[in-house]
């Protein structure tokens, strides 16, 4: 039957740790104060929470990224980082005494006012350096994009790190010009929604860099880690394209272990890839350089489903059906155009590299959705080895790969299985089939 203490119009409650009082709660009941309380009462108070939480969050990021060597930031731009960092500690060293005094009193408020421009010239300086990275390997085909991206690994790395500490001075700076509104928020109503604003638009700005600087550190991280495990590539060229294949190797390293700690921090990297159930491939294959080097290549929560070692037929064209009698002249010419292949078919889509390529440069041939396969083929080969085939039509193309004799045709047909699961035209495919369809009756051919 007890009742809470009021003061100004709120509860008061107490808040304990370890068996003793350490601070008072002011509880606002919301059915006792008008529209314009609860915006200078309650709005303040959450949007301060979620600024602190902000700026949490993104000087956690900075605090990750120490890794990334003085040496490799300062080679590139003196000025710019000398600049940023002096913008970053004034910022930092305002917000904890503000911390430290709970407020953010006039003398210190005009410590940092004036640097609203300066803050947000960098912030969009690095977002721009950021966004042009991100465009640039989205535009470029595999090989051009990873070589933009061993070229411009430095560059990148410090775009990306001069952005988050931007990031984390423009928090900063945002939460203390939050903090000057809310103490005058009880007396100006327009003060107390500035405080949400902030916020809101912090918080806006905050997601859509980390966005950003989550692809462009995931491109830059994938593709050296990618390089990295490559057991047949003796040289790389990084960055400037450098000819001594040791120091390349070098460089590839210490880049790798500047940036793995705030790439696991953005996103943590997937579990290593274990072999699936399923597998179409001779018992001799190693599949751990494959399963090592595929890891990388998956998006998150991709599941590879089935693997597979065949040969991939080379398109023949319309010789086959004319040359239907001479079927051991055309086992030979298939014999001569295929190659062996890596199939990894996942849950979302189907890749297919050559599988020297894959092993010494880490390249795929195709990337195919799965939701492009429309027909799929499980087939004994005509040849006198009666090897297994599988046809697979897709929108686009049409696949055939040979199997060795000696693989489990259990395997085989589960594979296709797998892929017939699938099987689906679309409407507007069919749609499109039908239209071409001539009008009336066709005549038989004469004769």
């Amino acid at each position: 039957g007890g009742t809470l203490a009021v003061n100004d119009g709120a509860n008061l409650g107490a808040v304990f740790a370890n068996g003793k009082i350490v601070g008072q709660a002011r509880l606002i009941p919301v059915t006792t104060v008008s529209a314009a309380q609860t915006v200078a009462s309650i709005g303040p108070a959450l949007a301060m929470v979620a600024l602190q939480m902000q700026l949490s969050e993104i000087t956690g990021l900075v605090r990750t990224n120490i890794a990334l060597t003085t040496q490799v930031l300062t080679a590139i731009r003196h000025g710019q980082w000398a600049e940023l960092t002096a913008l970053v500690a004034t910022v930092d060293h305002v917000v904890d005494q503000a911390r430290e005094i709970g407020s953010v009193p006039t003398s210190l408020w005009e410590t940092v006012t004036g640097s609203e421009a300066a803050l947000r010239k960098q912030l969009d300086l690095y977002r721009l350096n950021v966004g042009a990275h991100v465009r640039q390997i989205h535009r470029a085909d595999a090989h051009a994009r990873r070589e933009y991206l061993e070229t411009n690994a430095e560059a990148i790395l410090f775009d990306a790190n001069a952005l988050l500490a931007s990031l984390k001075a423009w928090t900063g700076y945002q939460a203390l010009h939050a903090a000057r509104a809310r103490a005058a928020g009880s007396a100006d109503i327009g003060e107390a929604r500035l405080v949400d604003v902030i916020a809101r638009d912090t918080r806006a700005e905050l997601d859509s860099a980390l966005t950003e600087t989550t692809a462009l550190v995931g491109s830059l991280t994938r593709e050296l880690r990618v390089v990295a495990e490559l057991p047949g590539r003796d040289t790389l060229p990084l960055p400037g394209k450098r000819k001594d294949s040791i120091a390349a190797r070098q460089t590839s390293a210490r880049l790798l272990e500047a940036i793995e700690p705030l790439a696991d921090a953005l996103r943590p990297p997937a579990p290593p890839l274990e072999a699936p159930d399923v597998v179409c491939a001779p018992a001799s294959l190693d599949l751990g350089p494959y399963l090592r080097i595929l890891r990388w290549f998956l998006d998150d929560g991709e599941t590879v489903r089935v693997l597979g070692s065949p040969d991939q037929v080379d398109a023949l064209g319309p010789v086959s059906a004319l040359l239907s009698g001479a079927k051991e002249k055309l086992a030979a010419a298939r014999d001569k155009t295929s190659a062996k292949t890596l199939v990894a078919v996942t849950d979302r889509r189907i890749i297919t590299a050559k599988a020297s390529a894959f092993l010494e440069q880490g390249e795929i041939r195709q990337d195919i959705p799965i939701d492009r396969v429309r027909y799929v083929r499980a087939a004994t080969t005509g040849d006198r080895n009666g090897r297994l085939a599988i046809d697979l039509i897709t929108r686009d193309e049409n696949i055939r790969w040979l199997f060795p004799a000696g693989i489990d045709d259990a395997h085989v047909a589960a594979l296709a299985a797998v892929l017939a699961e699938s099987m689906t035209i679309p409407d507007a495919e069919r749609d499109e089939l039908l239209h071409r369809r001539p009008r009336g009756h066709l005549r038989p051919a004469a004769g």
